[in-house]
């Protein structure tokens, strides 16, 4: 069985957590093709299908998933999903972009349940799921080399599609701006190790010599948090 990163591993527990044996689950950018091996191979899922569109990653997981119950399939995005085949996706290790317009491309063949992985700007990840009626189900960070923010969220047939005035259950006694940065959830458990991140981005922002709007603006937003736990 391939050995996943922290990162890896911390998207594979996020997937299938109710142990249902039917699951297929596509991966798309699966590189090497290790996360759907490692699923496979432990019996999480009953079958993988690995998207890529570049030549190599495509061969790496061709070889990988050879004998497994798994297809390999060359194409964008979900592109080459069928409508209704999948019953839940991960995109891992991309700009937060470049996933959300992955799935607003062919919003018919996104699943009910998502894991994401987005290497930055996280807020968007989450403003994608509250614009689409999805709930957050977990947030986690993998604490590799950098802080991955791991988000899995589930479909919700009663959810508003309003970014403005959510009604996830997660986002409720938070600020929502802080949230869609940090993360609801994240913020509720409070770990040490975030905390002390937020700290650090603190101390780091505040020793710039100049912020533009994006940086003074996590600043302010850091600070807020900050201040709004210590007065707890």
């Amino acid at each position: 069985m391939p050995k996943l990163d922290i990162r890896l591993r911390t998207v594979a527990s996020l997937i299938n957590p109710q142990g249902d044996s039917s699951v297929v689950h596509g991966d798309i950018g699966s590189d090497h093709g290790g996360l759907l091996v490692s699923l496979l191979r432990s019996k999480r899922i009953a079958k993988g299908i690995a998207v890529e569109n570049k030549s190599q990653p495509y061969e790496n997981s061709c070889y990988a998933l050879k004998g497994l119950s798994a297809d390999v399939r060359f194409g964008d995005g979900l592109a080459v999903i069928e409508p209704g085949e999948l019953t839940s996706l991960s995109i891992c290790g991309m700009g937060a972009e470049s996933i959300v317009k992955i799935l607003e491309a062919l919003p018919d063949r996104v699943p009910d349940y998502v894991v994401l992985q987005p290497n930055r700007q996280h807020e968007l990840v989450r403003g994608w799921g509250l614009r689409n009626g999805f709930h957050l189900n977990e947030e986690q960070i993998a604490w590799g080399h950098w802080p991955y923010a791991v988000i899995s969220l589930q479909r919700a047939t009663d959810a508003m599609h309003d970014v403005s005035t959510p009604n996830d259950p997660a986002y409720a006694d938070v600020d929502l701006e802080a949230a869609l940065l940090f993360g609801p959830l994240i913020m509720k458990r409070w770990e040490p190790k975030f905390a002390d991140r937020l700290r650090e981005e603190q101390a780091y922002l505040q020793g710039l010599t100049k912020l533009d709007g994006d940086y003074e603006h996590r600043l302010h937003q850091i600070q807020k948090v900050l201040a709004s736990h210590a007065a707890r």
